[in-house]
């Protein structure tokens, strides 16, 4: 029987406050060594506690890292004289090489030493900073930014597993994976109001320069506070898929991108497009061939969780868009500065972190169809409500304001309760990966969201310009056609879920929806 139609079984609550740590800790367990070590004898590491410092020292250079980018993006355009398409491959180039390598990563950790793997992951990580803080020019600075995806790729799932094999006591486990989470959540927050400060006060190459001091303590520390262990050698690695999504997923960006600002019909978008598209579908092979694929195709035989994880791109994609798009928005139309921009996103902050804590409310009381459902209209209509509002002469309170707590409420909402359906009916076998496929799901989004919603602003605000509109005006144009389109997105995300879920009575509550 298809799992979508068995009994309804009650969705297990994996709800945790903090998405981007949440799905991190899961991708850790695709390793699947974990558990395994986990039960061997023997007193407990003294030296665990400074050990999860220096790991979650990292992992919040790591959040930070993932915002931090976004309110210098008008800086460094200026000082390297960027398109709009080169900031969003200043912003994808990272996330599109951490989602499509994680699960690589994680499985590298697994075979050739959670330890050796952290190591060179956060050196790489190091190095990739200090060259885009040193970048003369854009082509260097997103081949860095490639670098940083590549060190937080290999770093963050053997971190994870560290930890997982460190802390035996389910009690100090718990305790230390909410530190984790903590420090992780922070990063979010503190990313952005960082990045305001440094572009404001010391230029925008100390957002990535700044990384260099946490990286070195690091690779001081953790050779004396983590026990090496020996991996499982060096087979079963996946590397024709890792290489196939990692290039089909870049070619394919590289498409958007380009039709945004040429048009469909040029051999700069249709050669990548074609090249992507066939590297993807190349991936689906290898995935039902190889003998350790990073994705079992019998992973997505369930609608539930194939859905869930539709909605959730989505919905990254969504978050991506918003957080771009209003920066440009700010800092090129209304004029703020850094530092004033990184403070206005402050309510967004505290939105996302009420959406999170209220969607486990909601979520108990109304299932995972409604709460994910309603997060997602939610969201939707704090974009539409942006799109409408926004112009040349907006201002913070009434045209900004209440479209970023909307959103950012609504993604809060919705994230979590998405994860509950992404891992219905999954086995114990499974639920590392489960959760590791949404942490992908979720930069991949990001990353084919931001070009896809770049794409749609370079290329409306190109017709306004032919128009005659002013360049302020222009943009403003280009900007209102993406929030348009991301918000149609999101409606369509929220009926796809909802009517998935409510058909196959696969909602948390154990019974069909009304």
């Amino acid at each position: 029987m298809d799992e979508d139609t068995r009994s309804g079984e009650p969705v297990r609550d994996t709800t945790v406050q903090d998405t981007n740590v949440r799905d991190k800790t899961a991708t850790a367990d695709v390793t699947g060594a974990a558990e395994g070590d986990a039960a061997e004898g023997g007193a407990a590491d003294p030296r665990r506690w400074r050990a999860l410092a220096v790991l979650a020292t990292v992992q919040f250079m790591f959040t930070v890292d993932s915002s931090i980018v976004n309110v210098a993006l008008p800086s460094l355009q200026r000082d390297l004289g960027a398109s709009t398409a080169d900031l969003a491959w200043v912003v994808n180039a990272y996330v599109v090489t951490a989602g499509g390598l994680l699960l690589l990563g994680g499985r590298l950790a697994d075979l050739w030493g959670r330890r050796r793997m952290f190591l060179l992951g956060t050196a790489i990580f190091a190095l990739a900073s200090l060259a885009s803080g040193l970048a003369a020019n854009t082509g260097m600075l997103v081949a860095s930014r490639f670098g940083q995806g590549l060190g937080e790729a290999l770093a963050a799932p053997a971190a994870l597993s560290i930890i997982v094999l460190t802390f035996r006591d389910g009690r100090e486990k718990a305790r230390a994976l909410a530190i984790w989470g903590g420090l992780s959540g922070l990063g979010a927050t503190v990313g952005v109001l960082l990045s305001g400060a440094l572009t404001e006060l010391a230029g925008w190459r100390w957002i990535f320069l700044i990384n260099l001091p946490v990286a070195a303590v690091a690779l001081l520390l953790a050779p004396r506070l983590v026990k090496a262990r020996p991996g499982g050698g060096g087979r079963g690695v996946d590397w024709a898929g890792a290489v196939l999504v990692t290039t089909g997923l870049i070619a394919l960006i590289s498409a958007l991108l380009s039709a945004g600002q040429a048009g469909w019909s040029t051999s700069t978008t249709l050669v990548p497009l074609a090249a992507g598209l066939a590297a993807l579908a190349a991936f689906l092979v290898v995935q039902a061939r190889a003998a350790s694929p990073l994705v079992p195709p019998r992973f997505f035989a369930s609608r539930v969780r194939l859905s869930a994880n539709l909605a959730t791109v989505t919905l990254a994609s969504g978050m991506a868009a918003t957080m771009f798009l209003l920066t440009l928005y700010m800092q090129n139309v209304l004029g703020y500065r850094p530092l004033a921009t990184g403070l206005a996103y402050l309510p967004f902050c505290v939105a996302f972190l009420g959406g999170l804590m209220l969607s486990t409310v909601l979520t108990d009381r109304l299932g995972t169809a409604l709460t994910s459902g309603a997060g997602l209209v939610l969201s939707a209509a704090g974009m539409l409500y942006v799109a409408l509002r926004m112009s040349v002469a907006g201002g913070y309170a009434v045209d900004v304001l209440p479209a970023m707590v909307m959103i950012a409420a609504g993604l809060g909402i919705a994230f979590p309760a998405l994860q509950n359906a992404a891992l219905h009916g999954v086995t114990d076998q499974d639920a590392g990966l489960g959760s590791g496929v949404q942490t992908t799901m979720q930069q991949l989004g990001s990353a084919l969201g931001l070009a896809v919603f770049a794409a749609i602003a370079i290329g409306r605000t190109g017709v306004a310009l032919e128009a005659g509109g002013s360049s302020p005006a222009a943009a403003v144009s280009g900007y209102r056609w993406a929030f348009l389109a991301a918000a149609g997105a999101l409606v369509l995300a929220s009926v796809l879920v909802s009517a998935t879920v409510w058909r196959t009575g696969a909602d948390r509550t154990g019974k069909p929806a009304a």
